[in-house]
């Protein structure tokens, strides 16, 4: 058994692996745990997938040549809300460290909405 990253304490296959495969995540949460365990697994495609087209980044630059390495360190679930029939909110912090440098907190309050019943991230404001 291998632990998902995402912090729910589940294998990884039953947990974000499945999402990770082609699975809808089933709700916003879902599919924030899921994309955060794809930054651990440095998977580009599938946050790139996950991201809704109008806010979408051509370029995601996951450990670009020369830079140094992202460790990220733990994901804590704040709170999740629906805001309406398709769309909700995802409070969280996670923690990374890049390089040898000190740990860092980031607190995100991010938006998703849901299309033909896939949830995509669409953005988030830094807390």
């Amino acid at each position: 058994m291998t632990l998902c990253p995402c912090g729910t304490g589940r294998d990884y296959a039953a947990c974000c692996g499945r999402y990770h495969a082609g699975e809808p995540a089933p709700d916003a949460e879902s599919l924030m745990r899921s994309r955060y365990s794809a930054f651990v697994l440095g998977d580009a495609d599938y946050l790139r997938a996950s991201w809704h087209p109008d806010t979408r980044p051509a370029e995601l630059g996951l450990d670009a040549p020369g830079a140094a390495k992202t460790t990220w360190l733990g994901l804590s679930v704040k709170s999740h809300r629906a805001t309406g029939s398709e769309t909700a909110e995802v409070e969280f912090v996670a923690r990374y460290r890049i390089g040898g440098g000190s740990a860092v907190r980031m607190q995100e309050s991010s938006r998703f909405v849901r299309i033909e019943d896939r949830w995509y991230y669409l953005d988030g404001e830094h807390r």
